[in-house]
């Protein structure tokens, strides 16, 4: 049996809050291994990368989800009883709830709200003075999520939910107010979303048919009960809160924009193009840096030992960039996805594996679609200066972004 290689700290909490979305690709390189074990918040951890990594992972006969996420975690960015920590049959039926929604009609209906929230919110920054693309791009979101998933959204509470949104977001890798202030956005959000679950299942606010909210109103687990209000709710927000984190990556899809000016004439006119241009602002740019498992029964594994109840944490940022699959993985190219089959376990930034199956995000395709069309209108229906200012990216911090969101100014309708 190999030995491991063992981090040298007693515990690397810190050490992981510090070094951000490097900290596990770093020790890789530093132990000569794409597996080693470390403590994290003073428990025996396992971290992995790679493809190989990210294959095991996801074997759900092999890791189960339950208690794998940290609390802190649970009440920031994903809640408590939500899909992402189920296994068997109970997460089967969860995730067949969510991926009921994300029909192909549903998407394109989803991205037809978006084109025609951005075009009217052009108006609105031709007047304004410099604009910060994340800020307005999180209210945008907002407002068309909400009124995809037909959750009723009153213009004076666009601001208020999206900063919400914003916080949770923003919460689970930090300590103080930062945490805290996502501790607090959660409660109200799931007090908020359970008062509106509520009164859809008594009929005093009525949801439209196949909308996110009647699907999980509606909802009854594999024993015919609807769900506990507090329950859905949470499943809910796991519907709104991951379409408003796309702004992250319209962001960094600006940002790419650029620094790489020749490709904003290759995504006009050109879908594959842009399809390219997507999936490797989604390989390049920071997202979700990790995702946690526990061993469900001991087992060994490239001449490793994982214990039964172990937590296991896959870096999906350092697969993202793992150099045998990726060459010149810090370079950005769009052009390494041109006639390159899409690897369930390589490109990993929403998590790996099969959607319906395993923990893959349910709304990967929305993502994708929402990016392109983020990426045509800012290639097509408008143009804009980008005024000198600080665009790197702090990759100690996660989420990371630029420091002012990206500011635009002079932004005018393109002819």
């Amino acid at each position: 049996m190999a030995t491991m290689p063992a981090d040298r700290s007693p515990d690397s909490t810190l050490a992981l809050l510090r070094a951000g979305y490097r900290f596990i690709g770093e020790r890789c390189e530093r132990y000569g291994s794409d597996v080693f074990r470390t403590r994290i918040l003073l428990a025996p951890t396992i971290c992995l990368r790679g493809r190989p990594a990210a294959e095991l992972f996801y074997d759900n006969d092999r890791f189960q989800r339950a208690t794998a996420m940290p609390l802190r975690v649970q009440r920031t960015l994903t809640g408590r009883g939500g899909v992402q920590g189920l296994d068997g049959s109970e997460h089967s039926d969860r995730k067949a709830m969510f991926m009921s929604i994300m029909t192909p009609a549903a998407i394109q209906r989803l991205g037809q709200l978006f084109d025609d929230e951005w075009r009217t919110r052009i108006t609105a920054w031709e007047s304004a003075a410099p604009v910060s693309l994340y800020d307005e791009l999180g209210r945008m979101l907002t407002r068309v999520v909400c009124a995809w998933a037909g959750v009723p959204l009153p213009a004076s509470q666009v601001e208020r939910r999206a900063v919400e949104l914003h916080a949770m977001i923003e919460a689970p890798a930090v300590i103080g107010p930062r945490h805290w202030r996502g501790r607090l956005a959660r409660y109200r959000a799931e007090r908020w979303l359970a008062d509106l679950i509520e009164r859809t299942r008594v009929g005093f606010a009525p949801a439209p048919a196949g909308s996110a909210l009647a699907v999980i109103a509606e909802h009854r687990d594999g024993r015919g009960n609807l769900l506990p209000r507090r329950i859905a709710a949470v499943e809910l927000l796991n519907v709104l809160r991951p379409v408003v984190a796309v702004d992250q990556y319209m962001t960094f899809a600006a940002l790419a924009l650029h620094d790489h000016p020749a490709w904003r004439e290759r995504v006009r006119d050109d879908d594959e193009a842009a399809e390219h241009f997507v999936q490797e602002v989604r390989r390049y740019y920071p997202f979700f840096p990790i995702a946690a498992a526990r061993v469900r029964r001991s087992f060994d594994w490239q001449g490793h030992h994982f214990p039964k109840g172990r937590r296991v944490l896959l870096d999906l940022y350092g697969t993202n960039h793992h150099p045998t699959l990726w060459p010149q993985p810090e370079l950005f190219r769009p052009e390494r996805f041109a006639g390159r089959r899409v690897d369930p376990f390589e490109l990993i930034p929403q998590g790996g594996g099969d959607h319906w199956a395993g923990h893959r995000c349910a709304g990967e395709w929305i993502t994708i679609d929402l990016m392109k069309r983020a990426v045509t209108n800012l290639a097509t229906t408008m143009r804009y200066d980008v005024p000198v200012q600080n665009l790197a990216l702090d990759l100690h911090r996660m989420p990371a972004l630029p420091p002012l969101g990206l500011t635009l100014t002079n932004v005018h309708r393109a002819a």
